[in-house]
């Protein structure tokens, strides 16, 4: 530890070299993703079963982010010059917290469902409607969105001054941020974290134990139940807990106490919001095995695209068709 009366300055180039081409990525796969995924969810709307609700809401959290990023790569890439005033700043801002909150809320959602109608699903029939799905969904957007308004209060840019537009807030607020983020992570993370991890923890071993299980349906919800694991653990935990860590060492640093990890938190605090905004294009891999006819599409799809290639490259495309992999997989099945 080092106690000098100023704590040494924290090179901020990493994130304007960072940050910008991995918003660029992350929107275009995105918006495709999500956009295939909701068109398809749409075009079956007549079909619309219970957890497609909350696959739907999802779709929406992601798209209300990836809106925003083309602002912030501007943003970057101005080396951190805001120039859309501080309205949109907090808007951004907003919308961000909706999507990672509303996310976790919906994916929480999906769990319990899933949850409910493999391990209970005499309590689920009848009792969960489609209705019932969209009243729980309004009730997420309106938690979410509660949890995320104390946010906007906060002093967000700077514009006359620094032309800042910051992820938390000033140093003159941090102090009162820190404890915010706290009961926030508590309350929007680790809640449904918990809740997630109890219900996919005794789904996996209720459809391992029983036999008589449907194994498409086993392999479908334990496929899901890898998604979310690899959702959690790489784009949720790392940014709730460096973004604390990250407040912690500016509210140190704010009283003269000075430590050497400061400047390697900061750093993987950035590439934690890198991770943390994949989940936008990760987050259609839900669509895959949250409804049925989505991935029947997907091979149809698959199958143009070879045959387009088989015409154009009849000799070194290596397209194998989409009939023949499905009669492989009946196979392995059997």
């Amino acid at each position: 530890m080092m106690n000098n009366t100023t704590c040494p300055q924290i090179s901020l180039d990493f994130t304007g070299r960072f940050l910008p081409p991995v918003y660029i990525l992350v929107f275009i796969v995105g918006l495709v993703a999500n956009g295939w995924g909701l068109k398809s969810l749409l075009q079956n709307w007549k079909k619309l079963k219970i957890i497609n609700v909350f696959v739907l809401n999802l779709g929406l959290t992601d798209v209300l982010y990836l809106l925003t990023l083309p602002f912030l790569v501007v943003y970057y890439l101005m080396k951190s010059k805001w120039i859309f005033g501080e309205a949109f700043c907090k808007i951004t801002r907003f919308c961000f917290n909706v999507n990672l909150y509303g996310s976790i809320g919906f994916l929480t959602c999906i769990s319990v469902y899933r949850y409910v109608a493999i391990v209970h699903p005499v309590i689920m029939m009848g009792r969960i409607t489609v209705t019932r799905s969209v009243i729980i969904s309004v009730m997420v957007w309106l938690l979410v969105s509660v949890q995320s308004l104390p946010d906007m209060f906060f002093t967000k840019a700077i514009i006359n001054d620094t032309e800042k537009c910051f992820d938390t807030t000033d140093n003159a607020n941090v102090e009162d941020y820190l404890k915010y983020s706290l009961g926030w992570t508590l309350t929007g993370f680790c809640i449904p974290f918990i809740i997630t991890l109890g219900c996919y923890g005794h789904m996996a071993v209720v459809l391992w134990t029983l036999k008589r299980t449907d194994k498409v349906l086993r392999q479908r919800s334990l496929k899901l139940l890898l998604i979310l694991i690899l959702l959690f653990s790489v784009c949720y935990i790392p940014y709730h807990v460096l973004r604390n860590l990250n407040l912690l060492a500016r509210v140190l640093t704010k009283q003269r106490i000075c430590h050497k990890w400061y400047n390697g938190v900061y750093i993987a605090r950035q590439i934690s919001r890198a991770l943390m905004c994949l989940n936008s294009a990760v987050n259609p891999l839900v669509y895959l095995h949250g409804h049925e006819d989505v991935p029947a599409e997907l091979r149809q799809q698959l199958q143009q695209v070879c045959q387009m290639l088989n015409r154009l490259f009849p000799s070194n495309s290596g397209c194998v068709p989409v009939a023949q992999t499905a009669d492989a997989d009946a196979d392995a099945e059997v």
